[in-house]
């Protein structure tokens, strides 16, 4: 009887998981932003299935960190050399932070890209990696590793938005969590392009209304990220222009 019941339980994992990479699938970007002329830079988002719920692993940056410490992104960095292309750069990241093996990441897909404050085309590379993972936080780079349910980021119990104006001077939002994590017994507040990120994963595999506003059509969610991101890109390019 546990046999079954297990095998149960296995059965609804992997549909779970199946049901997320065909969703994931379908906005799968590739290539398509690479040739753009920006320096380039890649996160992962990691996700596992836990209590019968997909997560996201986040990391907290150290302190000793010059750029951003204390703040929780996803395991990345700027690409090197070495790396053939955004996946690469993204697998290596998380190796070096978070001591996950390349080859333990079934890489699913990479999303529409962000722009991050230094401009660097920030590409997010989503994949699955075991729910049995333990992390080894690099300390020079990451303080502290956590998981959230991927539910969390369109069904908040604390949210609200920050104001900011984009590149171009028009008015934006910036999504901001705090997410009580039991298991630290701390807060974590995510914002910024990691809560962007978080969000339009969410939106692309739970595919309903989350519970605060967000700036893409949901009815056109593929087209309509794809355009926000063009227009950011070009009044990004714009400035750098009028700048010469």
């Amino acid at each position: 009887m546990m046999a079954s019941a297990e095998a149960e339980a296995e059965l609804e994992r992997e549909s779970l998981k199946e049901q997320a990479r065909l969703r994931l699938r379908e906005f799968d970007v590739g290539d398509k932003f690479s040739h753009l002329p920006l320096r380039k830079a890649s996160v992962l988002l990691p996700l596992l299935l836990r209590g019968g719920q997909l997560h996201l692993l986040l990391t907290l940056r150290s302190m000793q960190l010059r750029r951003s410490p204390g703040e929780v992104c996803f395991p990345g960095g700027k690409r090197e050399a070495i790396d053939k292309d955004e996946i690469a750069t993204a697998l290596r990241e998380a190796k070096e932070e978070v001591g996950l093996q390349p080859e333990k990441v079934e890489v699913i897909c990479r999303l529409v890209p962000g722009i991050d404050k230094m401009n660097h085309l920030v590409t997010p590379v989503v994949g699955f990696i075991e729910d049995t993972f333990q992390a080894t936080p690099n300390p020079h780079e990451v303080s502290k590793v956590f998981v959230v349910p991927l539910e969390y980021f369109v069904k908040p119990r604390n949210y609200n938005t920050l104001p900011y104006k984009t590149p171009s001077g028009r008015s934006g939002r910036l999504h901001c969590f705090i997410y009580d994590d039991h298991e630290h017994k701390m807060s974590f507040k995510i914002w910024g392009l990691t809560a962007q990120f978080a969000v339009f994963l969410a939106l692309v595999i739970f595919g309903k209304r989350p519970t605060f506003e967000v700036d893409y059509d949901l009815d056109n969610l593929i087209s309509s990220s794809e355009n926000n991101f063009m227009s950011l890109y070009e009044s990004l390019y714009e400035r750098k222009k009028s700048n010469l």
